[in-house]
């Protein structure tokens, strides 16, 4: 008889804790919460990359003005002068201004003024730069084209939907502007 007792109140205890929904809220947090905290931390890299990249054209278009009005040509500015200007503009966005890949060229005209990447995308360890810095600030009316290459580094690597554009894991961002110096002597 008391084997009878323990069988059906076995089966009540049972029937109680599939009722039982005291845990639901943590296990349902748990199964959640990975990928909510995963969705906020790409959108936060990439609000960062694209802060960084609007940073570094403004920083470039900033310090271009040095070569437009004939000051960097009339303090005979070097490249590493040039890579302090646009460096002093990053606002600590840029963890290594020597990373910054510059090129400043006097072109013969505007529709001839072709920007070319200087990094092979394919490279995934200890890349170099595939084109050599140069600079020419020009003269009075010169026509010049300056780009500024970074390899910004990605924290969150997702894969295929990942901010990498570059197979080191890095993301390329670049700036070019074109523009005619000023009639300076």
């Amino acid at each position: 008889m008391r084997t009878l007792f323990a069988k059906i109140a076995g089966l009540f205890r049972r029937r109680a804790l599939l009722r039982d929904e005291s845990g639901a809220t943590a296990i349902e947090f748990g199964l959640l919460s990975f990928p909510f905290f995963l969705i906020v931390a790409a959108i936060l890299q990439t609000s960062v990359v694209f802060l960084a990249t609007q940073v570094l054209e403004s920083a470039v278009h900033d310090a271009s003005r040095q070569i437009r009005t004939g000051q960097a040509q009339q303090s005979a500015a070097t490249l590493s002068d040039f890579r302090q200007q646009v460096c002093d503009r990053l606002f600590g966005l840029f963890p290594n201004c020597t990373g910054l890949h510059l090129r400043v060229v006097e072109v013969t005209n505007f529709q001839s003024a072709t920007v070319t990447v200087p990094v092979d995308p394919a490279c995934a360890q200890n890349c170099l730069w595939t084109s050599p810095e140069i600079w020419t600030p020009g003269a009075g009316k010169s026509v010049i084209l300056v780009q500024v290459y970074y390899r910004y580094p990605v924290l969150i690597q997702l894969g295929p939907l990942g901010m990498a554009n570059l197979a080191d894991g890095n993301r390329l961002l670049g700036t070019a502007t074109v523009f005619q110096n000023e009639p300076f002597t």
